[in-house]
């Protein structure tokens, strides 16, 4: 059963979700937050091992869109250096962003994976576009926007009786008779002990 307010999946870093994992739940694309996902807030340095994982990412064949409330002129600086496509000012946790992205990555929604640190902007905007989620611990997150660390402690009231594994569960699909695939189970085992690593 999907909790609405609740991400899929909840890892603490985005190099945690790695290329076979992502392909094992039938992922072909991600629309990733930028600010807190990838890089500190408001920063233009991709940390090494962020730019290593979106390399083997690529090299695995799924696809990247960058998905982010951020002003055009630095999201096409850091999308051009990716080589990726974009979509700025995106106005999570309104949908249209997402469709947006969906659109430039040409796949169904069933196969792209929205991912970013804010369950209020990036998880609600997934969900509201049918997509699933995966929220990441904010890195650098020390110089958001006043707004953002507002929405903090509530995000922390939510999350408080979770870790960065225990959200797999949510992430499970049901048979006609009410019961969890063998092969949805085996995806959220991996879930689970990628994020106690």
């Amino acid at each position: 059963m999907r909790v609405w307010w609740l991400p899929d999946f909840y890892v603490r870093s985005v190099t945690d979700l790695s290329p076979e994992w992502l392909q094992s739940v039938h992922v072909k694309g991600l629309c990733i937050d930028v600010d807190c996902t990838l890089t500190d807030y408001v920063s233009n340095d991709i940390p090494a091992e962020v730019a290593a994982w979106l390399s083997q990412i690529r090299q695995s064949g799924i696809n990247i869109c960058l998905l982010s409330n951020g002003g055009k002129r630095r999201i096409s600086r850091l999308a051009d250096r990716l080589g990726v496509p974009y979509v700025a000012r995106a106005m999570k946790p309104l949908p249209f962003g997402c469709h947006r992205a969906v659109r430039k990555l040409g796949l169904p929604r069933s196969e792209v994976v929205l991912v970013g640190d804010q369950l209020f902007a990036d998880v609600l905007a997934g969900r509201w576009a049918g997509l699933r989620t995966v929220l990441v611990v904010p890195r650098g997150a020390a110089r958001e926007a006043w707004v953002t660390r507002w929405k903090r402690p509530l995000e922390r009231f939510v999350l408080k009786s979770l870790t960065p594994q225990s959200l797999a569960p949510y992430s499970q699909e049901t048979d006609s008779g009410g019961q969890t695939t063998e092969e949805d189970s085996s995806a959220d085992d991996t879930t689970s002990d990628r994020g106690r690593n």
